[in-house]
């Protein structure tokens, strides 16, 4: 059943986001739809603000006013949704709503999908591009959450540490 699920954008009043995606958890929780609907989510981006010489963190929504669904769409996942509380409607034609494409799920980074690399810690790899360019190195950590890697190089007859993007290196 999981592989037909898509993300669909829910249109919610705005303020209301953080309502809607509890009252549709709640809905397919006692409806028992876990296998239509899979997720809800609101996206949100970590914020740190510093005044008056004060740090703070807060999460900012994204998109005010809208709620992201992952689920299988037939007439009784789409009618509980488009009726919870909250929601004014699905992103789409009002006959059918319109999924959003790999694409989009991709750059909203709504779904973390699994980083594979074809080395590891303590390999040798070379830098294959940005400013180390041709350095060969020795890869020290890799952080699959921020994609970037960790590769010790040896610069002047000096080891020194350089941070990078996981696809700027290649193993030897």
């Amino acid at each position: 059943m999981a592989e037909t699920a898509k993300w669909y954008v829910v249109h919610t009043y705005s303020g209301y986001e953080n309502k809607v995606a509890a009252n549709l958890e709640k809905l397919v929780e006692n409806r028992r739809l876990q296998d239509y609907i899979l997720e809800v989510k609101i996206p949100t981006e970590h914020v740190v603000e510093i005044r008056d010489n004060k740090r703070k963190e807060y999460e900012r929504k994204l998109f005010p006013g809208y709620v992201l669904v992952k689920m299988v769409m037939t007439d009784e996942s789409w009618y509980i949704v488009r009726n919870a509380n909250g929601v004014t409607g699905f992103v789409g034609t009002t006959t059918k709503p319109t999924p959003l494409t790999q694409a989009e799920v991709d750059a909203l980074g709504v779904e973390n999908s699994e980083i594979r690399v074809n080395y590891a810690i303590g390999d040798t790899v070379r830098i294959t591009s940005g400013q180390m360019e041709g350095f060969i190195g020795t890869v020290e950590s890799i952080d699959g959450e921020t994609q970037r890697v960790k590769v010790r190089v040896s610069m002047f007859g000096r080891e020194t540490s350089a941070e990078m993007d996981l696809t700027e290196v290649s193993p030897l």
